[in-house]
């Protein structure tokens, strides 16, 4: 940053249309459209989001609420069973409504203040130069209210440093767009809805039911039955029988008539059609899964390029909206699969130091799309597409053999401790050898799969031969670079170097270390003649268009 970042910037103030100043003296400063304050009363919360906070919190007290429902069923008056539960909602309401009315925000000069708590006080002050990403996120109930989720990310690592749940809608855009013009150095508030991209302009890029639906087919998952597991762990006390007593199952199914001797007498054909069976519906329970999960994420996709940067909308029970600013993206990541590669669908990710949830930590740009529209919308964030006549280069296969051969020691070892103190057999103890052969067959697919290369401009590293991966990060992004040597590499004269970027890093192995230190010479070299004074008032211009 330079010293004009933190210079106090010129307010100006749209007829109409309130907005969050500070004073010079630093007190934080509530204006009405006539320019008047109240001084350091900071603005609450939307009262409609208490409502919302307490309906949405409810799942929370489900244990409280059976304890207190099955701790007084006892008593010969039901009323106090619904007594009790009754006190508890109104306990769970009553402390939201002492936060929310404690509850206060504040947009300085400088920074976003937030004021909590009702006992002890909490005041938390980010600075608008280390705001990575403002989101807002529209749950269901939420959205019926027409209120957002503003969520405010320093890219600490630790998710969101701060939201404000809830606010109107209108408001939530007032914010975002508030916190970018402050981090441009120029302040100026007018109607929100004039800051964000035309709804009718055309999207860089979009995701339409029938692609959403194909997305789905390629995102197999079984985690339902992990979450009914759960479920039927965290509620087994309520059911008059233990769920995970197989020989309670074994009773019912005496109870209806299924014996061991049924089932060997219906003989091996229609044993092996209800295997089949069972194994269609976990298949199809799969594929439903998957595409009940990707509709719910990725419903109404459209990724939008305005002038501040990557606008991405998406979601159908919740909404999310959030924008990443150009200048912020580190390096783009491009993933396939050998399934989805061979239909052509790649996903596209931006690297920076905005997390874009707690599952993903980049910007999922375009998540199931072709190479040439993931390399349009990669142009637009200056990024180059690799030159289809480069061949990258193949990694040195002595690293992978290094690896491999440091693991036959312990393999050996297990063998030999399955043996004399497990008492089995060598034919059985030799079992082991086929884990090493496995481990020793995907790795030597890693080293065919793996390449790097480096040009004037870019850094590029492929990896991964299942979940296959590209990565591209400008040399100007560069922070560190740093090259490795483990001692058994280092006899064999290999070395890996590592490419620090904001919110990530690229990482070169398999390398000569000559070839290593040319690689690292280059990039500094490329970095070094960058006059970053130049880029940094480039980048305020731009963020102020």
């Amino acid at each position: 940053m330079t010293n004009s970042d933190t210079q106090t910037p010129f307010v100006s103030v749209a007829v109409d249309t309130p907005i969050v100043g500070a004073q010079p003296n630093g007190v934080s400063t509530t204006l009405d459209a006539n320019g008047e304050g109240r001084e350091g009363e900071g603005k609450k919360l939307h009262i409609s989001g208490l409502f919302v906070g307490f309906i949405t919190g409810l799942p929370q007290l489900i244990f409280p609420i059976f304890a207190a429902f099955f701790g007084t069923r006892g008593s010969d008056n039901p009323l106090i069973s619904i007594a009790a539960v009754c006190a508890i909602l109104l306990f769970s309401f009553f402390f939201r409504w002492l936060s929310w009315v404690r509850f206060r925000y504040h947009i300085g000069a400088h920074d976003i203040r937030i004021e909590s708590g009702v006992v002890s006080r909490n005041a938390r002050s980010i600075p608008f130069e280390r705001i990575q990403d403002v989101s807002v996120e529209q749950k269901p109930l939420a959205r019926l209210f027409a209120l957002g989720e503003v969520k405010f990310e320093t890219g600490g690592g630790d998710g969101d440093d701060a939201k404000l749940s809830y606010v109107s809608m209108e408001e939530a855009n007032r914010l975002r767009e508030l916190v970018k013009a402050h981090k441009s150095g120029l302040v100026t508030v007018a109607n929100s809805a004039a800051e964000l991209p035309d709804a009718d302009a055309p999207p860089i890029f979009a995701m339409d039911p029938r692609r959403v639906f194909t997305f789905g087919l390629y995102s197999f998952s079984l985690v339902i039955f992990a979450v009914l597991g759960g479920l039927a762990q965290q509620f087994d006390f309520l059911l008059p029988f233990e769920i995970w007593d197989f020989r309670h199952w074994i009773g019912v199914a005496e109870e209806r008539g299924v014996t061991v001797e049924n089932l060997n007498g219906i003989g091996w054909a229609a044993q092996i059609i209800l295997a089949v069976v069972a194994l269609v519906g976990l298949i199809l329970t799969g594929f439903a899964t998957g595409i009940i999960r990707t509709l719910l994420r990725e419903h109404g996709f459209r990724l939008d390029r305005t002038a501040k940067g990557f606008r991405r909308r998406r979601g159908l029970l919740t909404l999310t909206d959030a924008v990443m600013p150009a200048h912020r993206v580190q390096a783009a990541v491009i993933q396939t699969g050998p399934i989805r590669k061979r239909r052509g669908w790649h996903s596209l990710k931006f690297v920076s130091l905005a997390q874009d949830s707690k599952d993903e930590t980049n910007f999922v740009a375009a998540p199931f799309a072709t190479l040439a529209e993931i390399w349009s919308i990669a142009d637009a964030a200056l990024i180059d597409a690799p030159d289809p006549a480069v061949r990258l280069r193949q990694g040195k296969f002595a690293w992978w053999s290094i690896r491999f051969f440091g693991l036959v020691p312990t393999i050996i070892l297990a063998m030999a401790a399955t043996m004399f103190f497990a008492g089995a057999p060598f034919y059985q103890a030799a079992l082991m050898l086929l884990v090493l052969i496995v481990i020793g067959f995907l790795w030597w697919l890693e080293w065919r799969r793996y390449g790097d290369f480096i040009d004037g401009k870019q850094i590029y590293v492929r990896e991964g031969w299942w979940r296959q991966r590209l990565a591209i990060a400008p040399q100007v992004k560069v922070q560190t670079v740093e090259i490795y040597q483990g001692p058994i590499a280092r006899r064999q004269g290999l070395a890996s170097v590592n490419f620090g970027i904001s919110g990530g890093s690229l990482e070169m192995i398999a390398l000569p270390l000559e070839t290593a230190r040319a690689i690292r010479d280059a990039v500094i070299e490329q970095v070094a003649a960058v006059d970053y004074a130049v880029v940094a008032a480039e980048t305020r211009f731009s963020k102020s268009d």
